[in-house]
């Protein structure tokens, strides 16, 4: 069951669910908007600031302003909003898993034409999903290989 803009409103005043710099306008019936943070373009040194403009034909990927902390029986997906997929950008996110903690590093592709990507303006969505009960094993007794993140990170190998 996915989480109602009214839940995850009361879940986070809570402190149950946990958005650093949650703004109730980025809230949607049904999720939560996330906004960029910082920008890296094929691993050149991240732009936090301005506008970035992203070449055609070009990987990129964001970080979130907010920092995220996921109860155990709470998950969450990321879609990218349809604005920037209606400007060619693609993207294939996942799951954020229950009792993950960070910010977010959401990776994309500019396929179609040169455009302009401000810092602050939103670029997924998130909508939690309610698991049937609390997990066994939280993210970061699974793997958690990117608990307490911030900022872009890229690719880190496994722990263990």
């Amino acid at each position: 069951m996915f989480l109602s803009d009214h839940k995850i409103k009361e879940l986070v005043e809570k402190g149950v669910l946990q958005i650093d710099k949650f703004d109730e306008d980025n809230l949607t019936p049904n999720g939560y908007d996330l906004t960029i943070d910082e920008i890296v373009v094929e691993e050149r040194r991240p732009q936090t600031e301005g506008d970035t403009v992203i070449p055609t034909n070009t990987w990129f990927a964001v970080s979130t302003r907010e920092y995220v902390k996921l109860p155990p029986y709470i998950a969450a997906e990321l879609w990218i909003r349809t604005t920037w997929a209606r400007q060619g950008v693609i993207s294939s996110f996942g799951m954020i898993d229950a009792g993950f903690e960070g910010t977010l590093t959401l990776s994309a592709y500019n396929s179609y034409k040169e455009l302009e990507i401000p810092i602050g303006d939103r670029f997924a969505q998130m909508c939690f999903v309610l698991l049937s009960d609390e997990s066994d094993k939280e993210y970061s007794e699974r793997s958690g290989n990117y608990q307490g993140q911030r900022g872009v990170t890229l690719r880190k190998k496994k722990k263990g």
